[in-house]
């Protein structure tokens, strides 16, 4: 390894050491209340040198959201290969409450908190693109499953089906997080509640004769 090899490499480690630090800050206590200080005290790092990778927060936070969304979206498309589109809701489905319980720092900033900062231009690029926009790739997979016939019939708007699905697993990963600890309920194993209610939403939107 060539010593610019190296630095590039510890350069590469030291940004995500600084993206794991702050997203965890921003989950836990908000982004308006972290400062960038506090970020590279997270991590033993001099805090002026943090501004040789992030040049402030806004930025940082940009980087750690586009980042997020993306990984997401990279597990969404490994389903795209199930050919029927009503499996391919229930598997999307699973994939999302997933994600939520295996990187629950990136779920809590992702959707259980405002946006912490107003989109630029350069924060469309992979909107609307199946492959790189999480909910442009849900919305196709239930437009595909309207051109098919699988779905009621008066459910034929693929905006109105992919943010109904997304509420119901949504609530079921946001449960998870804030509540499973709480043993006032019997809570019952996450899969079995995870299938439960993925299956649920398709086999309530799936037209008669058509089930996954």
């Amino acid at each position: 390894m060539t010593p610019s090899d190296r630095r590039a490499r510890e350069r590469t480690e030291t940004q995500h050491a600084i993206l794991d630090a702050a997203r965890e800050l921003f989950a836990r206590e908000g982004y308006e209340a972290v400062t960038m200080r506090r970020v590279a005290e997270a991590i033993d790092y001099a805090p002026g040198a943090l501004y040789n990778h992030f040049p402030d927060k806004e930025s940082l936070i940009r980087t750690l959201c586009r980042q997020d969304f993306l990984a997401l979206a990279e597990r969404f498309g490994k389903q795209a290969a199930i050919p029927d589109p009503l499996d391919r809701l229930v598997a999307i489905g699973l994939e999302y409450i997933r994600f939520a319980v295996e990187h629950p720092n990136h779920y809590r900033l992702m959707f259980l908190q405002p946006p912490p900062v107003t989109r630029k231009a350069t924060d469309y690029e992979e909107h609307g693109d199946p492959h790189r926009d999480g909910y442009a790739f849900l919305r196709h997979v239930c437009a595909a499953a309207i051109a098919a016939g699988q779905v009621r019939a008066e459910l034929h708007d693929a905006e109105l089906l992919a943010q109904t699905m997304w509420a119901g697993v949504h609530g079921a990963a946001a449960l998870q997080l804030t509540m499973h600890g709480d043993d006032w309920v019997q809570w019952r194993a996450l899969e079995a509640r995870a299938r439960a209610i993925t299956e649920v939403l398709v086999r309530g939107i799936a037209a008669p004769g058509a089930r996954p």
